[in-house]
């Protein structure tokens, strides 16, 4: 689904990344880990077009992105969640939400207004309050539907358990299982190593612009120094 071969970018002249290269497979859950200022935003935004490549190509499904705007990226079935949520605060929820739904451009919508109530049933009952008003944990789930509405192939998100009560967490990340076994494929930066290993298939973990670990999350969850450097307690 998504290839990185070999990604340098730079911002203010200070190299970002430093020859990143990943893979996801269609219907996979994927992590992307690593400590602040590794890399991981910049990752996702070069990937989504936001963040341009000095170095290096991206693939979706075999298909070039390399250099294409962000909304093309967007047409071409690629939503990005970014980190901060960043909805629209004087707009309603069912304003935002049907706003995600340009990236469509002639494509089938595989989600609607309906499933994104099903996922969310908070933005069902608020559909008509501004988006400005949510908590934080309902404007995250109003980012995540906005996305889906735009009917990806692949998923970004990038920390969405950024700031969010633990109960809001697990129902954020209840959804994405949920999505992902239904075949929707994801790539996640989360701060939250333990909760990420936890929830994908592999993961990769990214340091100073440079991947210095890749497996089967299950391993890479018990391997001494991962354990050591990233999630938080002493290994066994």
């Amino acid at each position: 689904m998504l290839k990185v071969d070999s990604v340098h970018a730079s911002y203010s002249g200070i190299r970002a990344l430093k020859g990143v290269s990943l893979k996801v497979e269609d219907g996979e859950m994927v992590a992307l880990i690593g400590p602040n200022g590794a890399g991981k935003s910049t990752l996702l935004n070069c990937i989504s077009g936001v963040v341009p490549l000095s170095e290096g190509a991206i693939a979706l499904s075999g298909q070039p992105i390399t250099g294409m705007s962000p909304w093309n990226v967007a047409r071409q079935g690629l939503q990005q969640v970014p980190e901060g949520r960043q909805v629209w605060p004087e707009m309603t929820v069912l304003e935002n939400l049907r706003l995600g739904a340009t990236a469509l451009r002639g494509r089938p919508a595989s989600y609607t207004l309906e499933r994104i109530f099903e996922l969310f049933p908070i933005l069902s009952e608020r559909q008509r309050q501004l988006a400005g008003s949510l908590s934080g944990g309902q404007q995250q789930m109003l980012a995540i539907g906005r996305a889906l509405m735009g009917s990806p192939r692949l998923l970004l998100l990038d920390e969405p358990s950024l700031g969010l009560a633990p109960l809001v967490v697990k129902q954020v990340f209840d959804a994405l299982t949920a999505l992902n076994r239904e075949g929707l494929t994801i790539l996640l930066v989360e701060q939250n190593s333990t909760l990420a290993l936890g929830s994908t298939h592999r993961a990769y973990v990214i340091e100073q612009g440079k991947i210095v670990h890749e497996g089967f999350s299950s391993e890479l969850k018990d391997d001494p120094q991962v354990v050591a450097h990233y999630l938080g307690h002493a290994a066994a």
